[in-house]
């Protein structure tokens, strides 16, 4: 996924500023896409320059509404259904995992208990944005709840797994 796209598909529904960009992406994307004010207004330039959206209103202070064109909607849709998603296959995580052998079974642990900890601190924080958005029937809440289902499901998973394999650690030591 890109920045590009993930704008693209925020603009969808209706027209959008920066500003409307961002708070979009601080209570949706922002566990599955991460991005910064600075990212967010240089792509918003760089996508009206190339025609995939257009400046559909201006108001005070250069605030500008950006909108979805036929060709942002075009890209869009490509990149949807005939490009393979980028499947990263590195992961720090289990590759520290894979080398936990230097440690003493005890250090293993506690590493394995800190990512169980951790996984379930962003779980707490998934459920708390759950709670807090006003989920309706339009796309953007229907495949972002989809979006935050998977991410809970993946955190609950990451905990359990690292709960057990502290356990395997532990048992070996015995």
């Amino acid at each position: 996924m890109s920045l590009r796209h993930a704008l693209l598909g925020l603009l969808v529904e209706r027209p959008a500023s920066g500003y409307d960009l961002m708070k979009l992406f601080e209570t949706s994307l922002a566990n599955v896409w991460p991005a910064t004010q600075s990212q967010v207004y240089g792509e918003l330039g760089r996508l009206a320059d190339t025609g995939l959206l257009e400046v559909a209103a201006e108001g005070p202070r250069g605030r500008k509404e950006y909108a979805l064109t036929d060709e942002g909607l075009a890209e869009l849709r490509h990149w949807l259904t005939e490009t393979e998603p980028d499947r990263v296959r590195r992961s720090e995580t289990l590759l520290r995992v894979f080398f936990l052998g230097v440690l003493t079974p005890v250090e293993a642990c506690a590493y394995l208990g800190n990512e169980a900890s951790r996984a379930a601190d962003h779980r707490a924080s998934l459920k708390e944005l759950e709670a807090a958005v006003d989920w309706g029937d339009d796309q953007p809440s229907v495949y972002g709840r989809l979006a935050l289902e998977y991410g809970l499901r993946f955190t609950a998973m990451q905990e359990e797994w690292a709960r057990w394999a502290a356990d395997q650690v532990a048992g070996r030591a015995r």
